[in-house]
């Protein structure tokens, strides 16, 4: 098949593209280095030209609420009349858990408008809403931080390595559309703080987690289960102490 991965020189597009030739597809990155512009139409509808698939794992370059709004609005408007014109059979979006529980926040209210417009569309489609990624830890850490404390909600969490995620939305793209909804999320459930605390201490980083139940996470407080899937979420492989391992490897100088 061919399978046009918008996004696909980024942190998950580019593993979803190695993942999809692996299994023999022809698996095409497509984003502004690659020439394709999703906001400005360029390029867009000379990369779909007969692709069977379009796996959209773009972002936002900005998560100020007004511009992170226009971008998949217009972003996904442009890439589904695009579908729709060349005979795309199967449009496959990354999205987020939780996203429709948390109003307040403009990022996650703009996924949703995200994933109306494709619910809204003739294509079939598939929505894969993962959990937040272990390599985010510590730029959630950052956000959170006030001196030397770090402010972070005892809520359940269930993060997910991003290889898991890439995986996930392989095997979603080469399978039929659900026209539904698929949660995936990593092995482990977690409070959030104890999570952002595990990360820190493995990178012998002092900063101090204070469990607060007002702490903001984009923009928005959190329930409970506001960031954890349901009970038929597809879980990773990966957990959080061999991927903070793994990666402590990597980071090691040679």
């Amino acid at each position: 098949m061919k399978i046009v991965i918008i996004g696909g020189t980024g942190r998950i597009g580019s593993q979803v593209v190695t993942h999809l030739r692996e299994q023999l597809h022809q698996a095409v990155p497509a984003s502004p280095d690659t020439g394709v512009n999703t906001l400005t139409g360029e390029g867009v509808a000379a990369a779909l030209n007969g692709a069977d698939v379009v796996v959209d794992v773009s972002n936002s370059p900005s998560f100020e609420d007004a511009a992170v709004l226009k971008f998949f609005e217009t972003s996904t408007t442009n890439l589904l009349a695009a579908e729709a014109t060349q005979g795309v059979g199967h449009h496959v979006a990354l999205s987020i858990v939780g996203s429709e529980r948390a109003p307040d926040s403009g990022y996650l209210r703009a996924k949703v408008a995200q994933e109306k417009l494709i619910t809204n569309s003739s294509i079939p489609y598939s929505i894969v809403r993962a959990t937040q990624f272990f390599e985010f830890f510590k730029s959630i850490a950052d956000a959170a931080t006030d001196g030397n404390t770090v402010h972070i909600a005892p809520v359940l969490f269930q993060p997910i390595a991003a290889e898991d995620v890439a995986k996930a939305v392989s095997r979603v793209a080469v399978s039929a559309p659900v026209n539904g909804i698929v949660e995936i999320a990593g092995p482990q459930q977690f409070r959030f703080d104890e999570f952002i605390r595990l990360g820190l201490r493995a990178r012998q980083d002092p900063r101090v987690v204070i469990a607060d139940p007002h702490a903001r996470y984009f923009g928005t407080e959190l329930a409970e289960r506001t960031l954890v899937p349901g009970a038929d979420a597809r879980l990773g492989e990966i957990r959080f102490e061999n991927w903070l391992a793994q990666s402590a490897v990597h980071a090691s100088p040679a």
